[in-house]
């Protein structure tokens, strides 16, 4: 469909340190395969998506949520024609920055870093884990990987002028990033937007026929399965509603994508960055029905008293072992104090952790259980 917006490999800006290229695997590949072979990659099996795992063996967690919007990624990258190598390359980097404990611990570890007129992002910090926090090869810092992957990493949800984020002004600002890099954040949107709502239900937040209310494609859908599988258990009707969902949101980012592109009569890849608007978007119907879904879940799941006593210990906790650490670095092992300044070097060390090993390294600095204080 747009295969003539695909980003050929061959094209690329290439490594920051430059090396032999592979005899099988081309650049994409491999920045793939380096990502997978990440520490901070397999630290996302134990990174909070949404739900603590104390409740249940089936919410998701960081790790499992990357690993649906890299399969979400790469069918719709597959259907328009474009780079699934690099679009898989970007699905599977888009996380691992994030620190522990969802989005309570993104926002303690911002509202902390404030304080010394810096700031977190989870985007930015995944690009700093894999141009130089990751330290597996001997000959670079960081993973080393090609341009176009640390640059869709950086801009993948937002764009950015010169000087207005100076880390960033190495990858084009003012100027848009590839197509494969556009898709990602609305196949991120596709997957929290089904999965939250999947492991909401297991957590008895919400009913199906209760998104329905707020919802009228999910009520379609849920109309339509009642007349073909009349049969089905609630469970089976729920998950073919949820797999139903992801096939209308999927299907509308596909659709609305090559209407905007055909729209604009971008000619090639390089015309797609200099357009003056993102081409990956949403066809009107699959946007409202992704708009409704997250206010939905807004509402009724991550604004809900389930989640809001966990988020709040975690904020308490996050900023007094930051503190902690800050009066007394050598305290705990593995904190790298000549990656920079110390408050940087400390986030750099909590954002790396785990939830578990948060826990663990907390209750031996304050003498606290893994669910409560013991002061």
């Amino acid at each position: 469909m747009l295969g003539h917006l695909r980003f050929p490999v061959e094209a690329s800006r290439g490594r920051r340190y430059p090396e032999p290229e592979h005899p099988y695997r081309n650049a994409f590949q491999r920045d793939r395969d380096r990502i997978i072979h990440s520490r901070a990659f397999r630290r996302l099996e134990h990174k909070t998506q949404v739900f603590a795992p104390t409740l249940s063996d089936h919410f998701r967690n960081r790790l499992t949520h990357t690993i649906e919007v890299s399969q979400i990624a790469r069918t719709i990258s597959n259907v328009l024609g474009l780079n699934e190598d690099l679009t898989e390359a970007l699905a599977l980097a888009h996380d691992v920055g994030h620190p522990p404990f969802a989005h309570a611990g993104e926002a303690a570890l911002n509202r902390i870093m404030r304080q010394y007129s810096e700031s977190f992002d989870h985007n930015i910090q995944s690009l700093r884990a894999i141009e130089s926090i990751e330290r597996r090869y001997p000959r670079f810092p960081g993973l080393n990987l090609s341009f176009e992957v640390r640059e869709g990493t950086a801009k993948h949800s937002r764009d950015f002028g010169s000087g207005e984020i100076p880390a960033l002004d190495p990858y084009l600002p003012g100027f848009k990033p590839t197509l494969e890099a556009q898709l990602i954040d609305l196949a991120d949107e596709v997957a929290y937007n089904t999965a939250d709502l999947d492991d909401a239900c297991e957590a008895g937040l919400l009913s199906p026929d209760e998104v329905a209310e707020d919802v009228p494609v999910y009520a379609d859908i849920l109309e339509t399965i009642d007349t073909q599988f009349p049969g089905a258990t609630p469970r089976e009707r729920f998950q073919e509603s949820v797999r139903q969902l992801v096939d209308h949101l999927a299907s509308g980012l596909i659709e609305g994508t090559v209407m905007a592109a055909r729209a604009a009569g971008v000619a090639d890849f390089e015309a797609v960055r200099h357009h003056d608007a993102r081409l990956a978007c949403f066809s009107a119907t699959a946007r409202d029905t992704s708009a409704q879904m997250k206010k939905y879940l807004n509402r009724q799941v991550y604004s809900s008293e389930a989640l809001a006593l966990d988020r709040q210990e975690s904020i308490e906790r996050l900023t007094r072992m930051f503190h902690r650490l800050m009066a007394d670095p050598e305290s705990v092992p593995g904190i790298d104090l000549e990656s920079g300044p110390l408050h940087r070097a400390v986030c750099d060390f909590i954002a790396g952790m785990t939830d578990r090993y948060f826990l663990r390294v907390y209750a031996v600095l304050f003498g606290a259980t893994a669910r409560g204080d013991a002061d």
